[in-house]
C-alpha cells in the first residue's frame, strides 16, 4: 500500500473528492469510492465523504495500491462480433458494456486485448502498444459498428478520413422530449466540464468546434427516436449536443435523467452505421451494426407509453 498526500489547489475548488481521486491518482473512480467507503480517505483531518466538494488548501491523505503500470496490452481470448476484416482493417460490432482500450483500473478485458489475440498481434502500432490499431473510439456503454486498422498505412488512411469529415458514422438514439423539427444542426463547441472534470459540456470559450446532425425517426410522445451524423467527433459529442438543446439521451449516467427506468445498462445510444473508403483498395463500404435487444426494447417501451 503507499500513502498519498494531496493538497487542493485553486483547480479542484468544488470538485467532487472521489472525482479528484479518480484524476490525481489514475485510478477508476469505483476504485475511488471504494476507498472512501473504507475510512482510506481523509480530508483535513476528517473521514471523507465521496460526494464532498472541496475547498482551496485542504490536505487529503490517501491509503491505496497503486494501479499496475502497464507497459502493453495483453491478448486475451474473448470473443467479438466481426461484420467485415481482410488484410487491412477489422470492422467490429462492439457490445456495450466493453471498454475500447485498457487504462488505469481497467488493465484487461477490452477491445484491444480482444483485437491482439484474434489478429495475433497484426495491428497498426501508430497509436503505441497501449492503444495499438485503435483510429476512432465509442464510449464503453455505447453498442455498435467501429473499424480498427491491422496496418499503419490503413491507420494512415482512416485517420485522414475521420479528420478530414469523409468518414461518416451515423448513430442512432433515444431521447426524452418531442422534438419538433424533423431535421437540424447542432454547431457548439465542446471542451471539458468547468466544475465537473469527468464532464464534457458546451462552452464557447476554450472548446473545440463539434458539429451534430440529426434527423427524426419517430416520436413516442415524451420520446424521440432520431439518427445523428457526426461531422466532428468530440468526447461524448452527441450525449452532450442533445443535452445541451434539452433532450436528454435516455439512461445516460453521466448526463441524463437519475431515475430512467428503460431496459439497458447505460445510454441508449447505438453506432449504426460506418461509411468510408477503403484506405487501401479505394473502394466505398458502409458497414452496419445491427439494433441490439437492449435498444430495441427501449424503443418499444416508449412505443407502449405514448
Amino acid at each position: 500500500m503507499e500513502i498519498k498526500q494531496i493538497q487542493a489547489g485553486k483547480e479542484w475548488v468544488g470538485t467532487r473528492l472521489d472525482v479528484c481521486l479518480t484524476k490525481v491518482l489514475h485510478i477508476s473512480r469505483s476504485y475511488a469510492q471504494q476507498l472512501i467507503q473504507q475510512g482510506q480517505v481523509t480530508v483535513s483531518g476528517k473521514m471523507g465523504k465521496a460526494n464532498c466538494r472541496l475547498h482551496e488548501g485542504q490536505e487529503i491523505y490517501v491509503q491505496f495500491q497503486p494501479p499496475e503500470e502497464m507497459t502493453e496490452a495483453k491478448a486475451e481470448n474473448i470473443p467479438l462480433d466481426i461484420i467485415y476484416e481482410d488484410e487491412d482493417i477489422i470492422v467490429i460490432n462492439k457490445e456495450r458494456g466493453m471498454v475500447v482500450h485498457p487504462a488505469p483500473g481497467n488493465l484487461s478485458g477490452t477491445l484491444v486485448n480482444a483485437l491482439l489475440y484474434h489478429c495475433r498481434g497484426e495491428l497498426s502500432g501508430i497509436n503505441g502498444v497501449i492503444r495499438p490499431g485503435i483510429v476512432h473510439r465509442l464510449d464503453k456503454d455505447t453498442s455498435g459498428v467501429m473499424v480498427a486498422a491491422k496496418t499503419d498505412e490503413a491507420h494512415q488512411g482512416l485517420a485522414a478520413q475521420i479528420k478530414a469529415h469523409t468518414a461518416c458514422r451515423t448513430y442512432w438514439a433515444l431521447v426524452h422530449g418531442t422534438i419538433s423539427e424533423d431535421k437540424g444542426v447542432i454547431d457548439a463547441p465542446i471542451g471539458r466540464h468547468p466544475k465537473d472534470r469527468i464532464k464534457m459540456a458546451v462552452t464557447f470559450k476554450g472548446g473545440r468546434k463539434a458539429v451534430t446532425h440529426f434527423r427524426v425517426l419517430k416520436r413516442y410522445g415524451e420520446y424521440t427516436w432520431i439518427e445523428c451524423r457526426l461531422e466532428t467527433g468530440r468526447t461524448h459529442q452527441i450525449r452532450v449536443h442533445m443535452a445541451y438543446i434539452g433532450h436528454l439521451v435516455v439512461n445516460d449516467p453521466l448526463y441524463g435523467y437519475q431515475k430512467d427506468d428503460f431496459p439497458i445498462h447505460g445510454q441508449a445510444l447505438h453506432s449504426r452505421y460506418l461509411d468510408l473508403v477503403h484506405p487501401v483498395t479505394g473502394k466505398a463500404m458502409r458497414f452496419e451494426a445491427p439494433v441490439p435487444d437492449d435498444f430495441a426494447a427501449c424503443l418499444q417501451k416508449a412505443a407502449a407509453r405514448t
